[in-house]
C-alpha cells in the first residue's frame, strides 16, 4: 500500500494517546467508586458482561478514527476491480483448414458457435471488433456494442485459402490505433517490420513539415483499453511474421489471447479435388501469448472451445490494478463509527 499524501500518517500517533487518556479516565471512574459503602453492590450491578461491553463502543470508536486518519492520507492499493477494457478485437481463422471435422461439426462452425457464446457472456458495455483472415486478412466488422451486428458478421464467414496469422493480429492493432500509422504493406514488404510504420518522408514529418515524435514502446500488457482474442487452427504459410506481428501488439501494451483448435497432429484434409495436411503450431501462438503478457489456450473439442471462451470471458472483465481506497477506508469509518454510537445507546442510554 502506498499513500499520495503520507505526512497525515502521523496523526495517527494521537491514537495511543487517546488509549492513555480512557485508560486514566477508567481509573479515576475507579477511585470515585470507591466512595460507595460497599464495592460489592456495584459489581453486582455491572457482572461480567457490562463490564466487557462497556470497552467495545470505544473500541469501536478509535478504529474509527484510525481509518478516518488512513483515508486522509489517500492510500493506493492493488485491488481487483471491474476491467476498464473498452475494445475487445476477435482475429478469427477462416482458412480452408476450418473445415476439418475433427471439432465437430466442424471446425468453423464450432468456433463461429463458440465467438456467439463469448459475445452473449460480454458486458454490454464492452465494444468487440471482428477481423477475419485466411492468405489476407480484413475488418468484418469494426468494433461495436451491437451483439446482433457481431452475430451476422460471424455467420458470414466465408473459407479461404492461406493462413496469414500476422496479418491477422497487424489489421486487429491497426483497427485498435487507427492514427498510430501501423501499415500492413509496410510489414508484408520488409519496411519497418518492427514497428510497421511506413518509413517514407510522410510518415516522418507531419503537414508543417516538422518531424514526428518517435512512437516509445511501453511494457507488454500494459495498455488495459483493449485485447486481442486469436482463434487458428493452422500453421502461418504467407504474410507477416506471426511473431513480428505480436511485437507490434507487445510494443503498445496489448495482450494478445491465443486460442488453438483442432488436433496438435494434424487431420489430411481434401477440396476440389486438392488435399493437404493440417496441424497446430502450438509454439508459435504460445510463443504471441507469452510475448504479450496473456495467456494460451488448447481447444481440441467444440466443449473445450466453449469452456475456453467462457474463461476469457470471465478473465477479460476484471482486472488488478492500484487504485486509491480512500473512500473505502471512509465508509468502513462511518461504519465503525455509528456500530459504535448505536451499542452505546443501546447498552447504556448514551453516546460513549
Amino acid at each position: 500500500m502506498t499513500f499520495l499524501w503520507p505526512q497525515f500518517l502521523w496523526l495517527l500517533l494521537a491514537l495511543p494517546l487517546l488509549v492513555l487518556l480512557y485508560v486514566w479516565l477508567l481509573r479515576r471512574k475507579k477511585k470515585n467508586a470507591l466512595q460507595y459503602a460497599s464495592l460489592s453492590i456495584v459489581r453486582e450491578a455491572m457482572g461480567k458482561g457490562q463490564s466487557v461491553r462497556r470497552h467495545i463502543p470505544p473500541v469501536l470508536f478509535l478504529l474509527a478514527l484510525a481509518a478516518m486518519l488512513l483515508a486522509s492520507s489517500r492510500p493506493f492499493a492493488v485491488v481487483t476491480l471491474p476491467s476498464d477494457q473498452q475494445t475487445i478485437m476477435l482475429a478469427m481463422d477462416v482458412s480452408g483448414s476450418m473445415r476439418a471435422t475433427d471439432v465437430k461439426p466442424n471446425r468453423l462452425v464450432a468456433s463461429q458457435e463458440a465467438a456467439k457464446a463469448f459475445l452473449a457472456e460480454l458486458p454490454r458495455n464492452i465494444k468487440v471488433g471482428i477481423v477475419a483472415f485466411a492468405g489476407t486478412a480484413s475488418v468484418v466488422q469494426p468494433p461495436t456494442l451491437s451483439r446482433e451486428d457481431l452475430v451476422a458478421a460471424i455467420d458470414k464467414f466465408q473459407l479461404q485459402r492461406g493462413t496469414a496469422i500476422g496479418n491477422g493480429i497487424v489489421v486487429s492493432m491497426a483497427e485498435l490505433f487507427p492514427d498510430a500509422g501501423i501499415d500492413l504493406a509496410s510489414m508484408q514488404y520488409g519496411r519497418d517490420r518492427q514497428r510497421g510504420v511506413a518509413i517514407d518522408q510522410s510518415a516522418r514529418e507531419g503537414k508543417d513539415g516538422k518531424e514526428k515524435k518517435l512512437f516509445v514502446p511501453v511494457a507488454p500488457g500494459s495498455y488495459t483499453s483493449a485485447a486481442i482474442i486469436l482463434l487458428t487452427d493452422g500453421q502461418r504459410t504467407t504474410g507477416v511474421d506471426s511473431m513480428d506481428a505480436a511485437k507490434v501488439a507487445a510494443d503498445r501494451g496489448v495482450r494478445i489471447y491465443t486460442v488453438g483448435i483442432g488436433t496438435v497432429d494434424g487431420e489430411t484434409i481434401g477440396f476440389e479435388g486438392w488435399s493437404m495436411r493440417v496441424k497446430l503450431d502450438e509454439e508459435t501462438l504460445k510463443g504471441i501469448a507469452r510475448n504479450t503478457q496473456a495467456e494460451y489456450f488448447y481447444a481440441g473439442t467444440a466443449t473445450d472451445l466453449k469452456k475456453v471462451y467462457e474463461s476469457l470471458s470471465s478473465r477479460l472483465t476484471v482486472v488488478k490494478k492500484e487504485t486509491e481506497i480512500s473512500g473505502i477506508l471512509a465508509l468502513v469509518a462511518a461504519a465503525l463509527a455509528l456500530l459504535s454510537a448505536g451499542l452505546s445507546l443501546a447498552w447504556f442510554n448514551r453516546i460513549l
